[in-house]
């Protein structure tokens, strides 16, 4: 916390001289991460938070100030720490957050001021979302139909859903009508828990009761666990499928045994071993991967380290492109790391490829997902 104070501080008195933008004054690129650190999304904004030891400390020859503010997941927070980005450490970027809620309340602060916003969650982008903000975890039809394609390969005809009662239930309960549906998938009952909820035993009987083929749970972190484990204790022995919104080494903690044979979407940093050499994921997967372990010990890796370390990969190739054109602590430079993001193709990463364009924000494609199953304590490729 005095770290971040004394950062503060700098950014304050750099604003009391109004004529000259504060990074311009230091030639430092400041950029701007909330993330959830704290509250039920703990599990997510801990790897974010711990796989910033990993990122660069300059790009193009040009120091980057790094400032990073815990959420806890809370909306309210997420915007006031946006704001905060935007009016004292006059940012040039702003990251985060972990999950979806506070997600949307940064990109809308991000498409107000006019800065270039990097989501670490996948979120609905909306018309008025999509001019400042891009995103990098998978978008949820990508990770839906390589589910729903090995349902339909594993003779699943009827399914039950239990998810989050908040926008990232709503964007897999919503797609699986879209995708799933379509495909020939019926479905039997639909639940919903809260975040921060201790027992979903009720709406699990329900689905038990209703005894579909499979279960497709849409929750993140460590929560996903729950309806894990109560779902095999009520003695359900359907497949159960989780998002990549649960692809971290604690959820194996948590659901423990019930973990086994869980059916789990993923992008490609959870195995970059098992990847072909010509990938253009597995170089930055391995990178993250074997500093990360080093560091925080084996199998520890996480979809969620994933997604901050790829938001500096990114800046990598976007940064160069956008100080050509200005100088940072300038709408000009704001202006040119927005256009960078749609004019740069191919930039890889451990997650997937990216080539954003004014309508896709997402920019990724197949190579962004691997489908994952737990085998004896430990996450293997699903067949």
């Amino acid at each position: 916390m005095r770290k971040f104070q004394l950062c503060a501080a700098v950014a304050v008195s750099l604003v009391a001289l109004p004529t000259i933008p504060a990074a311009a004054q230091t030639g430092e690129i400041t950029i701007g991460i909330s993330i959830s650190t704290t509250g039920p999304a703990a599990a997510l904004g801990i790897p974010e938070r711990n796989a910033l030891d990993f990122v660069p400390k300059e790009i193009g020859g040009t120091p980057l100030k790094i400032i990073v503010l815990d959420d806890g997941g809370d909306p309210t927070t997420a915007t006031t720490n946006a704001r905060r980005f935007v009016t004292e450490s006059r940012a040039d970027i702003i990251i985060g957050s972990s999950t979806t809620p506070p997600t949307i309340a940064m990109s809308n602060v991000a498409n107000e001021a006019g800065i270039p916003h990097l989501s670490l969650a996948p979120f609905p982008v909306t018309p008025e979302r999509a001019k400042w903000s891009v995103v990098l975890p998978q978008p949820v039809p990508i990770m839906g139909k390589i589910v729903y394609e090995h349902m339909k390969a594993h003779n699943v005809k009827t399914v039950g859903y239990i998810g989050y009662s908040d926008s990232y239930g709503d964007l897999w309960f919503n797609d699986f009508k879209t995708q799933g549906v379509p495909m020939g998938l019926m479905l039997v009952d639909e639940e919903r828990f809260a975040r921060p909820d201790t027992s979903v035993t009720g709406q699990v009987l329900k689905l038990v009761a209703a005894n579909p083929d499979a279960i497709l749970v849409g929750a993140s972190g460590t929560a996903a666990g729950l309806p894990q484990t109560e779902l095999r204790a009520r003695g359900y022995q359907g497949l159960i499928y989780q998002t990549h919104g649960a692809a971290t080494m604690d959820f194996i903690r948590i659901a423990g045994p019930a973990a086994e044979g869980v059916i789990m979407a993923s992008g490609p940093v959870m195995n970059p071993e098992g990847q072909p050499d010509n990938a253009l994921t597995k170089k930055p997967g391995l990178a993250l991967d074997s500093a990360y372990e080093a560091k925080y010990g084996a199998n520890t890796r996480s979809q969620f380290a994933g997604h901050a370390y790829d938001a500096f990969e990114v800046l990598k190739r976007v940064l160069p492109a956008a100080l050509k054109t200005a100088k940072p602590g300038t709408g000009e430079f704001r202006e040119a790391i927005r256009q960078a993001f749609i004019s740069e193709r191919e930039i890889a990463a451990s997650q997937g490829v990216y080539s954003w364009t004014e309508k896709d924000r997402s920019g990724l494609d197949d190579r962004s997902r691997i489908l994952l199953t737990v085998k004896n304590g430990k996450y293997v490729p699903a067949m």
